[in-house]
């Protein structure tokens, strides 16, 4: 049995949720902050657009207001008030260590209020994209980083944090010019050059049409016992997508639905339309910007909210894809690890759009089985036992279900219950379900053996042996039984 313990890692980032009966009075308070600016009570707008982002930071439609609306109250002069840099040095400390601890109410409390004091600041500027990245609030994330960019252009460590933050969206031509920024000021920034070259590979391999690389089946299903040891693929297929340049020219119809949505914000079908241009031509950064736009125009509507889920449980593959190709072209530990890491977030990303899924739809049994297998992946065993008993009723996957049960009941050391749900898997595996029947098979035999109990062991594997004597080390396994059995 594996002595690994749980992994007790940080919750899932809190997002606000907003009620259509709070999006309702946000968007009169807004109203009444677009009237203020006409007036040019800017300090006044100011404070209704404060309370709007804060409460709704994730809207880009809000932010932009309250930035411009600053702009024209310091007159672009993008100095801000007299002495802000003073002022704005203890906040963005306390913002700092807010994002650290996930008070992300406190993070934007803050950060507006550094603001009001000079809405260039590049260093609230990057803590309020870093604390939007963290919640996936990516359009409002780019938005800070593209606002820094224009108050200073040259500076370091902006082009440092946007290119990081553009590379992670797949955003690699824009990245690639922050790095080359960074090069021009530092000529000898090794980090930089190195970025643009890794930088020009995933691009290339995104547009060759590497974003179905195929994982093992058992990082696949989620049958390994803990993320650290998420394997690298050595018998992946490519399915090489057609390229960019050989898709059916669609800028003229790109551009119609474009204007269609800047005459006319309010029509969901445009943005609906152009998102499924965007999917079409795998340009996947572009698809959840357009989508982003269309929930917030929508109120939240529930469809478009789905469909920039899967946009979003796309592109996080996309960019393991990307990464576990690099890892086995560049073979360096540097790239393997990148891979590794690059899963752990994306089950944290689909993990929270399936605990969303699951709080809406409580009664499908199939969206609980898909959160289980990312509880289990993320190191999160307890939880996932409570939501694979309550998908058990699955018929399709029945066996699967007790296979997931065994491995997080071993991960806890509950191995008599872990051994139940082994030869419950290994029972209600039908006959078209080899692979399962064999892990089963496999982890029934194998704990058998810790719990020296020759005869289960014996017979799991030699169940396993007689079905595929090449499997993993079955034969190995069984000649140590044989030498136990020789010794009692």
């Amino acid at each position: 049995m594996s002595k690994d313990t749980p992994n007790r890692s940080n919750p899932s980032p809190f997002k606000p949720t907003i009620s259509p009966a709070d999006r309702l009075r946000l968007q009169a308070i807004f109203q009444r902050a677009q009237k203020a600016v006409e007036q040019g009570d800017h300090e006044y707008a100011n404070k209704l657009y404060t309370e709007c982002l804060v409460e709704d930071p994730g809207n880009l439609i809000y932010l932009q207001q309250f930035l411009s609306n600053l702009a024209k109250k310091y007159g672009g002069n993008k100095k801000g008030a007299r002495f802000s840099a003073l002022k704005i040095k203890g906040t963005r400390m306390s913002m700092s260590k807010a994002i650290g601890k996930g008070r992300w109410e406190n993070v934007f409390k803050a950060g507006t209020s550094a603001l009001k004091q000079n809405p260039w600041d590049s260093g609230t500027l990057i803590l309020l994209a870093q604390a939007c990245g963290k919640l996936r609030y990516q359009e409002c994330q780019l938005y800070y980083f593209r606002w820094a960019l224009d108050a200073a252009p040259e500076d370091v460590t902006v082009n440092r944090e946007a290119a990081l933050a553009l590379a992670a969206l797949g955003y690699f031509d824009q990245a690639i010019g922050c790095w080359k920024r960074v090069l021009q000021a530092k000529p000898d920034d090794h980090d930089a050059e190195k970025a643009i070259a890794r930088l020009s590979v995933d691009k290339t391999i995104q547009e060759g049409g590497y974003d179905q690389v195929k994982r093992d089946i058992g990082d696949r299903d989620g049958t390994d016992q803990s993320p650290s040891v998420v394997k690298l693929s050595t018998r992946a297929n490519v399915e090489t997508a057609p390229k960019a340049e050989e898709l059916p020219s669609d800028e003229s119809e790109e551009k119609r639905l474009s204007d269609a949505i800047e005459s006319d914000p309010a029509e969901i079908s445009n943005y609906l339309d152009l998102a499924q241009l965007y999917s079409r031509n795998n340009r996947l950064p572009e698809t959840e910007r357009v989508l982003t736009r269309a929930l917030s125009a929508s109120g939240g509507d529930l469809k478009v909210r789905e469909q920039l889920e899967d946009v979003q449980l796309r592109r996080v593959r996309q960019q393991v894809d990307i990464a576990i190709a690099r890892a086995r072209t560049e073979g360096t530990q540097q790239a393997v690890d990148l891979a590794r890491r690059m899963e752990i977030q994306a089950n944290q990303v689909e993990l929270e759009i399936y605990a969303a899924r699951v709080e809406r739809k409580p009664t499908n049994i199939s969206l609980k089985y898909e959160l289980g297998l990312r509880l289990k992946r993320g190191g999160k065993y307890r939880e996932a036992i409570s939501t694979f008993q309550t998908a058990r009723e699955d018929s399709r996957r029945k066996a699967l279900v007790q296979l997931h049960l065994g491995e997080c009941f071993q991960q806890i050391r509950q191995v008599k219950l872990a051994a139940t749900s082994y030869e419950a898997a290994v029972n209600l595996c039908e006959e078209t379900d080899l692979e399962t029947k064999k892990l089963a098979l496999y982890r029934a035999g194998v704990l058998a053996t810790e719990m020296k109990d020759i005869d289960r062991g014996e017979n799991y594997l030699t169940e396993l042996a007689a079905m595929d004597f090449s499997y993993r080390d079955v034969a190995e396994r069984l000649d140590k039984l044989a030498s136990m059995r020789d010794s009692v």
